[in-house]
């Protein structure tokens, strides 16, 4: 049993004071703290314990000797050190394993003593350095030339591979600078290709590219037959009135039949590359479907996995 230290104190005094009787001493422990007959009272080993403690150091408590040992030593530190550059990928759970440490011990370590942090991975395109400049340009003519009551229907198109989970919560990379770590996937694998447009009015769509039941590449003809197939009478039936239409500059967008039949859907109100506003190359964060909504979609349909394309385009009709 834990014995508090009150009744350790009053054993002790009790031992000394009865002639050095253990009989005594537990008698009175008995009487002075209502201990019932049954239940047990300190015994005689444990007695003579605190009499040895209040002997040696002047408490009935055994203190302890000498400074506090702590594992977060110059040594320890260096080792972790080394192992994070060596690998900055491996979780911190698998680095205190290999180094037969804590992983409270690693993960105080990482954070007080080397003051690294686990960054994020961050799925992101590529620029170069003339796209700054150019996106800087499109907004400003964006907002010079674009009435300020219109409209305007942004659209793009989307790829859900099957392969397109990416759980990037236990993706970490441990370092004392962000080291911009990017995700790479195959360039290959089973898909749904998924086109919609957004606007203040609401979303039109998804249009999914398929033949036979099967992803297709998207092409002009393809794109030109999912405008007049699927988004004039779209457009017609929802009462959108007169908007403007952006679109990226993806080869089937740009072609001499998609342009054409563009202009004549959305005369004056074009804005793509080609059109009555420009539109910059590699600029998908500068539309609502790449800065929200694509983002979004994907992370409700791959909370579960699917190795079906046809549950995956389930997933997106929903």
């Amino acid at each position: 049993m834990a014995w508090s230290n009150e009744q350790r104190a009053f054993a002790v005094e009790t031992y000394f004071s009865q002639n050095k009787s253990i009989v005594a001493v537990q008698r009175a422990l008995r009487t002075r703290y209502r201990i019932p007959p049954r239940n047990p009272v300190p015994d005689r080993k444990s007695i003579l314990l605190w009499v040895e403690n209040f002997r040696a150091c002047g408490s009935v408590v055994k203190k302890r000797v000498g400074a506090r040992r702590t594992v977060r030593t110059p040594e320890n530190i260096d080792r972790v050190r080394r192992s994070i550059l060596q690998s900055p990928k491996r979780s911190a759970r698998k680095h205190a394993s290999a180094l037969a440490l804590s992983n409270r011990t690693v993960r105080r370590i990482l954070h007080e003593e080397l003051h690294f942090h686990p960054y994020k991975m961050v799925i992101v395109q590529e620029l170069t350095q003339r796209d700054w400049q150019q996106r800087v340009q499109a907004c400003e003519t964006l907002i010079a030339d674009l009435p300020h009551d219109a409209r305007v229907l942004f659209s793009d198109e989307a790829h859900f591979h099957i392969s397109g989970v990416v759980n990037k919560q236990n993706m970490r990379y441990w370092s004392g600078a962000n080291p911009r770590v990017v995700h790479e996937r195959p360039l290959h694998s089973e898909k749904v290709t998924v086109w919609c447009a957004i606007s203040s009015e609401g979303i039109i769509g998804p249009y999914f590219f398929e033949e036979d039941n099967r992803c297709v590449t998207i092409n002009s003809e393809r794109y030109v037959n999912m405008l007049q197939q699927f988004l004039a009478p779209q457009l017609q039936q929802n009462n959108f009135g007169v908007v403007w239409f952006q679109q990226d500059g993806a080869t089937a967008h740009t072609a001499r039949h998609s342009m054409a039949v563009l202009r004549e859907m959305f005369p004056g109100r074009l804005i793509s590359r080609y059109g009555d506003i420009p539109w910059p190359a590699r600029s998908p964060d500068l539309t609502p479907c790449d800065y929200f909504l694509w983002g979004y979609l994907k992370s409700e349909v791959f909370k579960t996995s699917t190795q079906n394309p046809t549950r995956l385009e389930g997933c997106n009709s929903r």
